[in-house]
């Protein structure tokens, strides 16, 4: 059974949630401030955390990232800004939801998470299907692994490790934006539209236009940048992007 970490200080909203939750199949812990919410986070294994920004103890914009290499992020704020939304997606969150919202929605917006992570497990899965046990010829292994790895001018996208190199060293990227490189690096020649890349790395349809795609190319460009390589990456006014 799926399993979800709360992090909401109001307690009437946590407790609504928690209920909602859990009667649709889902187990829910739940935390009242950030500090709670992090100590929960590293004693327990969590399958995708719904955080508010305004908690008190650790503010949830300061978790986003911690929370995010380990699980899908959706935050849940009262702040409708822009900035705020950026902030928060580029640091590593799947989801922004703006309070208030419909209950009904946000278990459409959790489905798509685990839909998106049921389908990169069965991916896995076909791409290693020797990986659930027995011996494995370590040569044959390295070779799968130099063939499937994919390279452009300076940069190394490895889709077994799930890591990218440039010039050499490692940028930490997260989900959404591995898929982003993956998707460029094996067509370095062809244009997409945000709608084809938002497609492609959220698995799930483009409805309307918005800064989702932009901001997660700031995001790349930025931690490029200090190799050097953030340039690849060319804006093609008016319809999208491809590398250079």
């Amino acid at each position: 059974m799926q399993r979800i970490l709360i992090a909401e200080d109001d307690a009437k909203n946590n407790q609504m949630l928690r209920e909602y939750l859990e009667d649709h199949g889902y187990t829910c812990t739940q935390a009242y401030s950030g500090s709670e919410a992090k100590l929960l986070f590293e004693l327990e294994k969590f399958d995708l955390v719904l955080l508010d920004l305004m908690l008190p103890g650790i503010p949830g914009e300061e978790l986003v990232s911690v929370f995010s290499e380990q699980a899908p992020v959706i935050v849940l704020s009262a702040k409708s800004g822009l900035d705020s939304k950026v902030e928060v997606l580029s640091a590593g969150a799947e989801d922004y939801m703006c309070k208030p919202f419909d209950l009904p929605e946000l278990l459409v917006r959790i489905q798509v998470q685990f839909r998106r992570l049921d389908r990169q497990k069965e991916t896995d899965r076909a791409e290693h299907p020797g990986s659930g046990g027995g011996d494995t010829d370590v040569s044959s292994q390295e070779q799968t692994t130099g063939q499937r790895a994919y390279t452009y001018r300076s940069w190394t996208l490895d889709p077994d490790t799930r890591e990218m190199t440039a010039e050499g060293e490692l940028v930490e990227l997260t989900g959404h934006e591995f898929l982003i490189m993956e998707l460029l690096i094996r067509n370095p020649r062809r244009v997409f539209t945000k709608q084809m890349i938002y497609e492609y790395a959220w698995g799930e349809e483009y409805l309307a236009e918005d800064k989702t795609i932009n901001v997660h190319i700031s995001n790349i460009r930025s931690k490029l940048r200090k190799s050097g390589t953030d340039a690849y990456i060319q804006t093609v006014w008016g319809i999208g992007f491809k590398l250079s």
